[in-house]
């Protein structure tokens, strides 16, 4: 009986919780922040504890590098951590945390398509997707349960609540975020970039090379969990502009990054 009262109210608590998206988008937000936070940190916890890190200096140094300039403006710590594994990959969890798979560094050309990918992912965290997502699965389908379950990865229910924040692949659970996710996850990304001083441009070319890269294949899992749209690099050429515009005036201000060898 008490679940068939809470159910209701927690849906009607969510429609009520508008909340608007850095792009402007309006949202529908149920969970607390730190809630969603604190399941971040613990996925992160599980992930360093079960994939082996990274111990190669140079990759440690660029990612370090590059998540460094594009987060200094945004306040707050982040955390990176570079897993040694030769799927290109990477994700961002709420919580300020960042992983980027080996693999993904031995596949961008420079140190602009690696922001990037870091940018888009940042993306993700900034405009709160994960909330977005844990929030529409608690309040339609789980329960209160899905904050819990994050805990225990081994679980059905825990699988989910790893994917919902935007990772999971390697317990066999893959969730891809929705085109409007993409879209301004990419939009985020590519101004945070041009606003740290790297090369807006070489989005598109990371875009273009990581469709290249999947064509007649299975698509990379970077691809697969993150899908790539026909109309992707179409917005981010219309978008370029702006971008170029923030790029400049970064590069006027001194703000120039050097994080490859």
């Amino acid at each position: 009986m008490l679940k068939k009262i809470l159910s209701p109210l927690i849906t009607v608590g969510l429609l009520t919780a508008c909340a608007t998206s850095p792009t402007g988008r309006n949202q529908l937000i149920f969970l607390p922040d730190a809630q969603i936070n604190q399941m971040g940190l613990q996925a992160f916890e599980d992930l360093k504890k079960e994939k082996p890190i990274s111990t190669n200096a140079r990759y440690n140094q660029i990612a370090n590098c590059i998540a460094q300039a594009i987060t200094q403006p945004l306040g707050g710590t982040w955390e990176v951590v570079v897993f040694e594994d030769k799927t290109p990959n990477a994700f961002a969890l709420p919580g300020n945390k960042i992983g980027i798979h080996t693999g993904m560094l031995t596949l961008v050309d420079n140190q602009d398509q690696l922001a990037a990918v870091i940018g888009h992912e940042i993306g993700h965290v900034l405009a709160k997707h994960s909330n977005e997502r844990a929030s529409q699965e608690m309040a339609v389908n789980q329960g209160m349960g899905i904050v819990q379950a994050v805990s225990q990865p081994q679980t059905a229910l825990g699988q989910t609540a790893i994917g919902l924040l935007g990772v999971g692949a390697q317990y066999g659970i893959l969730m891809p975020y929705s085109r409007t996710h993409e879209s301004e996850a990419d939009t985020i990304g590519i101004d945070l970039m041009a606003k740290s001083g790297f090369d807006p441009r070489q989005s598109i070319t990371l875009w273009q090379k990581m469709d290249q890269a999947s064509q007649g294949q299975q698509p990379i899992e970077f691809m697969s969990t993150h899908p790539s749209h026909g109309t992707r690099i179409q917005q981010l050429e219309q978008h370029l502009p702006q971008a170029m515009n923030f790029y400049q005036q970064a590069q006027a201000a001194g703000r120039q990054p050097h994080c490859s060898q």
